[in-house]
């Protein structure tokens, strides 16, 4: 159960990320504020949604990221049925290339 502590904690850390200026700044409060493997989760779990919002099937998807069954399917779960931030992201991201 998610406190109301625990929401401004949430806010609190989402306005941090939103404050960062560029990737370097980025990198450097991911350095501190996560091990260097959940920075490493977060970034495949986005590659992830990358191949499946791009129609690569799961198995070409474990095998390109090594990714489990499980992973893969956690993040289509939230392409289809989540609050569309992985879309907002890839989106953008394409928008920059």
């Amino acid at each position: 159960m998610i406190t109301d502590k625990d929401r401004r904690n949430m806010g609190q850390f989402y306005r941090a990320v939103l404050a960062l200026e560029n990737e370097e700044e980025c990198r450097r409060f991911f350095d501190d504020v996560a091990t260097i493997k959940e920075v490493l989760e977060l970034s495949a779990r986005l590659e992830v949604a990358r191949l499946l919002d791009s129609g690569a099937v799961f198995s070409e998807i474990s095998k390109q990221t090594g990714a489990s069954s499980a992973t893969i399917s956690r993040v289509n779960k939230c392409l289809i049925y989540g609050d569309g931030g992985y879309k907002t992201v890839l989106d953008r991201l394409s928008e920059k290339e």
